[in-house]
């Protein structure tokens, strides 16, 4: 089995040992963590032991203090066999037994992705034979354009409507004054004048007989 052993300052180390199989350990001063380290400079949540493919690696949790290897504060360190580590101030040993190592070799790490360089003359080559890449043009702008027709007629219709307010408000004002409709007063203006003769004067009283 892994072996860790967690060194705080003054303090008997202490030894932890866990099955090849266990996926994940979490390290920390708060007590839901699986390896509790009672130490100021350790964080609540310090750090994680993950398995990965091959072997195991030890992974920061954001902590305070970090977690180094060598002086250098590093996110996530490889765990090889005889590797020290600094949480905080506490050190932190990783050691596996022979038969350990041998099982872990066994396993084939995460493949990494391959990369894989292009080269320019053929991409070149290959767009030449493509042609030039057409876009398509967008289309043209349409211009809406007043209808003349339209405009005239309209005009047409704005000047009936002017002419006849202007007759309504004309016949009023001329039937106000005179007491009688426009049309009557147009209609007589054209007839001719009647001549009237003047009454004869009355016959003067008989005079009575002269004697």
């Amino acid at each position: 089995m892994p072996r860790v052993i967690i060194t705080v300052s003054d303090q008997t180390p202490q030894p932890y040992r866990f099955q090849l199989d266990r996926q994940s350990v979490k390290m920390g001063r708060g007590s839901d963590n699986d390896i509790v380290i009672s130490c100021g400079s350790v964080s609540v949540n310090h750090a994680v032991m993950e398995r990965i493919p091959g072997g195991y690696q030890l992974r920061d949790l954001d902590s305070t203090n970090g977690t180094k290897l060598d002086g250098n504060r590093l996110p996530t360190i490889a765990l090889i066999d005889g590797r020290m580590v600094k949480l905080g101030d506490v050190s932190f040993d990783f050691s596996l037994t022979d038969e350990e190592k041998e099982s872990l070799a066994l396993e084939k790490p995460a493949a990494e992705s391959k990369i894989i360089a292009e080269n320019p003359e053929k991409k070149l080559l290959q767009s030449s034979h493509r042609g030039p890449v057409r876009r398509p043009s967008p289309a043209p702008a349409t211009l809406v354009s007043a209808n003349p027709t339209h405009s005239f007629l309209a005009m047409i219709v704005f000047l009936v409507l002017a002419a006849l307010a202007f007759y309504v408000g004309l016949s009023i004002r001329h039937e106000k004054e005179t007491h009688q409709s426009l049309m009557q007063s147009m209609s007589n203006k054209g007839k001719p004048l009647e001549q009237t003769t003047p009454e004869a004067p009355a016959a003067d009283a008989a005079t009575p007989p002269t004697e």
